[in-house]
Formats: C-alpha cells, sequence, structure tokens
C-alpha cells in the first residue's frame, strides 16, 4: 500500500506543471487573440500550463477563448464564472485552479515578449528562488518620440541589483517600494508563497497593490532578471486611465491593508521603513491632489488619518529624510498636503 502511495506521489510530482501562465478575461475582444498568439508562440511551453478565467464577458472573449482552446486542447485550460466577479475574484479563481510550481498573471491585454518563457525557464532551473522580478514596455497604438526619451521600451520594475539571487529583505522591499511598480504580472512567484490564505481582495482596485508587498515579504529568495518580458498596453477604456474618486478610495483602503504587512519589517529594517514610508507619500499626495481637483476636499483628513496609520515613519521623520536625501521637491509637496489636510479637518 506504501509502496503504490509513493509511486503515484512521484507520479503525480512528475505530471506537475512548473509553470502557471493566469490569464483574467473580460470584455477584451480587441486584444485577447494578440495576448495568446504571444503565449503559443513561445519557445519551451513544454510543462507550461495555461489558465484562463473567463469573468462572464459580454463581447467576443469566450469565442476567442474557444477557438484557441480547440487548438491547444493540452496547456491551455478554460474557466468559467457563473456571474461576473471582478478582476480581484478572478485572479483569486486562478490561484485556486493552478497546478504549477510558480505563477504568473498575464493581463488579457498585454503580450509577453518573445523568448520570456524560455528565459524564465532557464533562471528557474538554474537558481530556484521564491520570487523573480523582470522588466516590461509600454504597448502604445502611437508611440511619440516622447515616450521613447522616457525610456518606455524598457522599463525596469525594480530598483536594485540584477541577476543575482538574494536574501535581502530589505533590499527587495526598498527595490520594490521606491520605484513604486507594484503590478503582479512583472513578479513570477513559488505557489507556496500564496498558502495561507493571501489572495486579492475582492471588489477592489488597486488589488496588485494589496497583495505584492506582502507576496515579497513572505520570499526568502529573489532574482531580478534586467528583461523585458512584458508588453503593457496603454489603452484609454482600461481601470487606471479613467479616474475617479472611488478609485482613489479603494488606492487608501489598499494603503490601510499594508501598514499591517510591512510594520514589523520596518522595525528591524531601517530600509524597508524609509521605502514604505515613501510609497505611502507617494499614494497620499496622488489621492489629495486627485480630489482637491475635483472639489471633494472633506475627504483630505480621511487620507491624512490613512497616510498616519499606514506610514512606518512619522510626517517629520520622512520629511527629515527627505531633506537629508536632497530631495526637496518631495518634501515641500508632503509639507503642502498635510497643510491643506490639517486646514480641510478644522
Amino acid at each position: 500500500m506504501s509502496h503504490a502511495s509513493s509511486h503515484d506521489v512521484a507520479r503525480d510530482s512528475a505530471a506537475r506543471p512548473w509553470l502557471s501562465l493566469l490569464i483574467p478575461v473580460y470584455n477584451v475582444e480587441p486584444w485577447l487573440e494578440a495576448c495568446l498568439a504571444s503565449v503559443f508562440a513561445q519557445d519551451g511551453l513544454d510543462g507550461v500550463e495555461v489558465l484562463a478565467v473567463d469573468d462572464c464577458a459580454t463581447d467576443g472573449s469566450p469565442a476567442v477563448l474557444a477557438a484557441w482552446s480547440a487548438r491547444h486542447p493540452g496547456p491551455l485550460r478554460v474557466i468559467r464564472h457563473e456571474r461576473n466577479a471582478g478582476i480581484s475574484a478572478t485572479r483569486n479563481t486562478l490561484v485556486e485552479a493552478s497546478r504549477g510550481t510558480y505563477l504568473w498573471f498575464l493581463d488579457a491585454d498585454d503580450v509577453l515578449m518573445p523568448g520570456a518563457i524560455a528565459s524564465l525557464k532557464q533562471q528557474i532551473q538554474a537558481q530556484q528562488p521564491d520570487l523573480v522580478l523582470c522588466d516590461f514596455a509600454y504597448l502604445r497604438e502611437r508611440e511619440k518620440l516622447k515616450h521613447r526619451l522616457r525610456g518606455e521600451r524598457h522599463v525596469r520594475s525594480f530598483d536594485g541589483p540584477p541577476s543575482q539571487v538574494l536574501s535581502d529583505r530589505g533590499l527587495l522591499m526598498q527595490g520594490l517600494l521606491l520605484p513604486g511598480y507594484l503590478h503582479c504580472w512583472s513578479r513570477i512567484s513559488r505557489r507556496s508563497l500564496w498558502d495561507e490564505g493571501l489572495r486579492f481582495p475582492v471588489g477592489r482596485y488597486y488589488e496588485d497593490m494589496a497583495v505584492v508587498p506582502a507576496l515579497a515579504l513572505r520570499a526568502r529568495s529573489w532574482l531580478h532578471v534586467p528583461e523585458v518580458w512584458i508588453g503593457y498596453r496603454q489603452r484609454p477604456g482600461s481601470i487606471l486611465a479613467t479616474g475617479d474618486t472611488r478609485k482613489y478610495e479603494h488606492m487608501m483602503q489598499a494603503l490601510a491593508g499594508l501598514g499591517q504587512h510591512w510594520a514589523e519589517a520596518s522595525r528591524v529594517d531601517p530600509r524597508i521603513a524609509f521605502a514604505a514610508a515613501h510609497f505611502a507619500a507617494r499614494s497620499f499626495i496622488g489621492a489629495c491632489r486627485h480630489v482637491s481637483k475635483v472639489g471633494d476636499r472633506d475627504r483630505l483628513p480621511g487620507f491624512l488619518e490613512v497616510f498616519t496609520a499606514a506610514s512606518p515613519l512619522g510626517a517629520s521623520a520622512l520629511l527629515g529624510a527627505y531633506v537629508r536625501r536632497g530631495w526637496w521637491w518631495r518634501a515641500l509637496r508632503l509639507r503642502h498636503w498635510l497643510g491643506q489636510c490639517r486646514a480641510a479637518g478644522r
């Protein structure tokens, strides 16, 4: 009995995909074909599970998925929600249905760049880190000279040492939080990091912001590969391309939740404390600017409360850190919005 059981375990382990590529799908018909084509044009797809969840799309996305599933019945699995649940719930479904050792999210309006999966496989086979960080490029319908001059063909998603496996958590959090790129699709993680209930917050925007720092704090080893693996499409109808007050409220809710994740780490590592405080300040200033622009200044005192609770450094300590670094403009902006919030609360 025990011999049969161990044989089954070995067989299951051998059949387990080394990677699950996770694609949430909702009303993305104009871009889904290009997304899937970029996936199935990759070298090294052996052992890769491509898992898509149709979140009750009302356009032609289900037909596109069906056509690709018929062409690639082995690697492509399609799941359909019974009712529309939103991006966070869809990503949670993908995590729970995945079987791969590593998980990689890909938005259905983005693309994998040529050679991405082969390069990832090479890195994982050689290094086996818990977390792999990659770079990205912006995809625009009309690329202008200013976009090229801004370096949009290769955007570094991480501000830290490349091409080496490290375990320095302070360096990892600093490299993530200072540039502020917290999207989940440029982070490939071990499936085991999602155990014990790490999931996206359902019904909220900025869901990546609520999850990626917690994911990074769970990683024991990490690697930044300074290669462009994702083409990140800029389109007018995307969630973050349109601004409304509710989205900024959700951003501040995500910030409030982050405070508990980095509190302990910040106490033992001043690099994490500063990087987290700076990220909190950037989010706070962005939210304040928006509600002031739309004439909704009554929200300012509440935003100040969230910032104060989430930031590992007090406002005075952060202002002092900015001045010591020569970040005068950041110090002036933070001081301005602190004053605006206090005035609005009187």
